[in-house]
């Protein structure tokens, strides 16, 4: 973080700059989301693809977030459980539950699809959304911390992949401590790893 900046500036100016990246995604036609969903559905094969009978949290979409359910209807397919994350006590860490096509579903936070039932599972890898990130792979979200407390309560720790638009690239998200970086970032035109550019699409087998 810079050290010139306080917490409340910085949390005025994410509450800004999450304005501005929601509002330039949403505005992105549904073709052009779809394609971008794909194209990141994609890499995300080919790095989890080593994985097989592993759990994986992913999300359901929300204000215009990359649309995966196509992809993880398949999982099952592929010897893999989808889970998704479930908030059960605000300011806790979220839960996870097992997920497959055609299971009963219940508004959560925000009005969120979360599983009805099922037991509480841990996750060998948490997809998350993201709104903005930078080359430190740190994410900026919605503001309520869940996925940070929950990543950071969790033991052993999943594999941890933040998920988002080539164009929510931010310089820096001015982390704060409660912050903790993704482990990779995917988009639809790139892979990151905290400070290093891993691939592109010139790049992708």
């Amino acid at each position: 973080m810079n050290s010139n900046l306080s917490r409340e500036y910085i949390m005025s100016w994410r509450k800004l700059e999450r304005r501005r990246l929601i509002e330039n995604r949403v505005a992105i036609d549904a073709a052009t989301r779809q394609k971008h969903a794909d194209d990141i559905a994609a890499k995300l094969s080919n790095l989890i693809g080593n994985f097989p009978g592993r759990i994986i949290s992913a999300y359901w979409p929300f204000r215009g977030e990359p649309d995966l359910r196509r992809w993880m209807e398949n999982l099952p397919d592929l010897g893999r459980s989808c889970a998704l994350p479930v908030v059960v006590e605000k300011n806790a860490p979220m839960k996870f539950r097992i997920w497959r096509k055609g299971d009963k579903l219940a508004p959560g936070v925000w009005n969120i699809p979360v599983p009805a039932g099922g037991d509480d599972v841990t996750p060998d890898v948490v997809i998350a959304p993201l709104v903005g990130f930078d080359t430190a792979c740190y994410r900026l979200g919605y503001g309520g911390g869940y996925f940070d407390r929950t990543i950071a309560s969790t033991s052993p720790r999943p594999l941890v992949i933040g998920v988002g638009y080539a164009g929510s690239f931010i310089e820096t998200i001015n982390p704060l401590p409660h912050d903790i970086p993704m482990d990779l970032i995917v988009t639809d035109h790139e892979v990151y790893s905290p400070l290093t550019r891993l691939t592109s699409d010139h790049d992708m087998p």
